[in-house]
């Protein structure tokens, strides 16, 4: 009896969702927390910091 390939190979990329998903959404929240967090900081440095780098990537903020 052959083994079923088919699902060997859906095992192995669900398995390979699943452990791509932590890094992307710790990258994903790293983002939220730079471009919100920072731009809303009561810190003068980190806010202009923040801000300049959302002008220079096109973002709008006001």
């Amino acid at each position: 009896m052959q083994p079923n390939t088919t699902t060997d190979t859906r095992a192995g990329s669900a398995q390979a969702a699943r452990a791509a998903a932590l890094p992307v959404f710790f990258a994903a929240l790293l983002g939220v927390f730079l471009v919100w967090g920072v731009g809303f900081s009561h810190s003068t440095a980190l806010h202009n910091a923040g801000h300049d780098m959302r002008h220079s990537n096109a973002f709008p903020c006001h």
